[in-house]
């Protein structure tokens, strides 16, 4: 919670000082391709989900920007075990905060923190599907690192970034368990300021 709090505090006292430089808002949604690494080395699959939120766009210094944003994230794996198939979906409001480094050619480099907040849990066998959310944690920390682009005169943009869980996830486990994943995306920036 002290962990919560801090990057809480952070996140609004960054845009809380940006409030005089340029601020543009808008919209986001893509896939995600997560996956889930326990430490016995277990090998999940790749699960296909998707993400979609809102997004704030802060100059902060002529190549700088903080880019916070809060995107609910369908997130998992799959276990293959035999014949029989199990899909864990897990569905996080994320919250990153990227710091970008933007080029003159509208492409931009990102890395920061990330704070997910378990919103629903399930698995499924064979068509049968079970709540575990009690089986999770309900705060995730994690970093993010990538790549994106926007073309200016529009506000229309792409984005990919990788996603690295740091905090174990599993409340029933001994065994320490992160979430992985890969995002691309498509944004687009209300009246985007050059």
């Amino acid at each position: 919670m002290k962990r919560f709090l801090s990057v809480a505090t952070a996140a609004l006292l960054m845009t809380g000082a940006a409030t005089a430089q340029k601020v543009n808002l808008g919209i986001k949604a893509g896939a995600n391709f997560s996956n889930i690494d326990v430490d016995n080395g277990f090998d999940y699959k790749t699960k296909t989900g998707f993400h979609a939120g809102l997004l704030a766009h802060i100059h902060v210094a002529p190549q700088f920007a903080i880019q916070p944003e809060v995107m609910y994230s369908r997130q998992g794996a799959i276990e293959q075990p035999g014949n029989n198939e199990t899909k864990v979906d897990l569905g996080y409001i994320n919250v990153p905060v990227m710091l970008q480094y933007m080029f003159d050619n509208g492409f931009r480099l990102q890395a920061g923190p990330q704070v997910g907040f378990l919103f629903n849990a399930k698995r499924e066998t064979n068509n049968v599907e079970t709540d575990v959310k009690n089986e999770l944690k309900t705060v995730d920390f994690g970093i993010g690192a990538g790549l994106g682009y926007v073309h200016a005169p529009s506000g229309f943009g792409v984005d990919a970034r990788y996603n690295l869980g740091l905090s174990d996830i599993s409340e029933t486990s001994t065994l320490k368990t992160t979430n992985r994943g890969f995002q691309v995306g498509v944004f687009y920036l209300f009246k985007h300021k050059d």
